[in-house]
């Protein structure tokens, strides 16, 4: 109970840095430990993070699709994820958003 009740507030966490960030959004309700997410630049914009980030190593976003539109998802779930974890995947999310957008 400890575990999946931290994971939902660290999902919860991560759903409110993306709502306060002006570049993503948030694309599903997140009651659990999934958050469905895009960065606003578009499909290809979202498929070359989520790439990018998957290639790193230092995290691994799934993917799917809703209403038509590349979604990105990360689910919070391993055991020992702490709150630096998941502070430190949003930071490689914006920052690989960045280099795209950059180019």
């Amino acid at each position: 109970q400890h575990h999946v009740r931290q994971h939902v507030q660290l999902a919860q966490q991560f759903a409110e840095w993306v709502r306060n960030e002006k570049d993503f959004e948030l694309a599903a309700p997140v009651p659990l430990n999934l958050v469905c997410f895009r960065h606003r630049g578009g499909d290809a914009s979202n498929e070359a993070i989520m790439d990018r980030l998957n290639r790193s190593g230092d995290l691994f976003l799934t993917h799917t699709k809703l209403n038509g539109q590349f979604t990105l998802r990360l689910c919070v779930g391993q055991t020992n994820t702490q709150v630096r974890h998941v502070e430190r995947a949003w930071k490689r999310i914006r920052e690989e958003a960045g280099k795209i957008a950059a180019s």
